[in-house]
């Protein structure tokens, strides 16, 4: 019996037969409308021949990094740089054929894969960025540094693309305020503490990895926090745009996506984690809140309290 507090969704494919039969199959060609805002089950490399071209206006891809992974009896096993790499090349050439010509492409990755992902993207697209983000969680290492960062790298289908930095912005206290004639230049004074919402950079500290209590959480081993994905999804599509990821896993993207007033297109294919995905997007309908995002500004970890009392 789980803790009154503890909000994991975790229903099997038994008792979630109802959130299995919304998901799709990709079994021979497909159109636009028969995935638009669909999970569909099915390997990502055999599903993606069949759907219909330059579709995606944002890729979000987390695949399995270069570990020793069990997904729910999916097992993924550790090769070497090389054979990681021509795993990368196989769906990244299968995937750009579905991008518009000015979509945006983010890849999650750690530091070890990061190198060979890198290195592929640069070969397909135009390399914008790579982000840094802390996961706050990693093991212990005796003889190493704890591993407690993962990489994202922000590429590009071309040289046009969306952008919108005003939409990322994050809210931070401000430690030494400066006025001018008295009054604040450049940041807000509150009865809750003093804000300045500013520019974001490719360095990430504020990202809480899910735990039990979050209503978002799930038993996925490598499920993405809802706001770091709000990020790159405010950042490079808009309203309407097509948000697709081909690894979805427990649904993090698409679910981001519907709360963002995006639609979304998801490949999964461990049933499991498909009705893990439906059950959050099913949530998602009548609460489209995201932690750490409100009011259309990302707040600082651990600023939840002055939030509520700000908003």
């Amino acid at each position: 019996m789980k803790a009154d507090r503890n909000k994991t969704i975790d229903i099997s494919t038994e008792d979630g037969k109802i959130y299995l039969d919304r998901c799709v199959r990709a079994d021979k060609k497909v159109g636009l409308s028969d995935i638009t805002n669909k999970t569909i089950i099915g390997d990502s490399l055999e599903v993606m021949e069949n759907l219909p071209k330059s579709f995606a206006d944002l890729l979000i891809v987390d695949p399995p990094y270069n570990l020793n992974k069990d997904y729910n009896g999916n097992k993924f096993k550790k090769s070497s740089d090389e054979q990681y790499e021509r795993f990368t090349e196989k769906w990244v050439e299968k995937v750009i054929p579905l991008l518009k010509k000015n979509a945006s492409i983010y890849v999650c990755c750690d530091w070890k894969s990061s190198m060979v992902i890198g290195s592929v993207l640069k070969k397909y697209f135009y390399i914008q960025n790579r982000i840094t983000w802390q996961r706050e969680k990693g093991r212990g290492a005796l003889k190493n540094w704890k591993n407690g960062m993962e990489d994202i790298w922000f590429a590009t289908n071309s040289r046009s693309y969306t952008f919108n930095v005003e939409d990322v912005k994050i809210r931070r206290r401000v430690v030494a305020p400066y006025k001018i004639d008295g009054k604040p230049k450049d940041w807000e004074e509150t009865e809750n503490g003093n804000f300045r919402n500013t520019y974001p950079s490719n360095f990430w500290d504020d990202i809480s990895i899910p735990y039990w209590s979050m209503p978002e959480n799930t038993a996925h081993p490598t499920q993405k926090p809802e706001k770091l994905l709000a990020k790159l999804i405010l950042a490079s599509s808009n309203p309407g745009d097509i948000v697709f990821d081909p690894f979805l896993g427990s649904g993090t993207t698409s679910v981001t996506a519907k709360k963002l007033g995006r639609s979304y297109v998801g490949i999964e294919q461990n049933e499991q984690y498909c009705v893990w995905a439906e059950k959050r997007l099913e949530n998602a309908e009548s609460d489209k809140s995201i932690q750490g995002y409100t009011d259309g500004v990302f707040w600082e970890r651990n600023t939840s309290s002055l939030q509520k009392k700000y908003d």
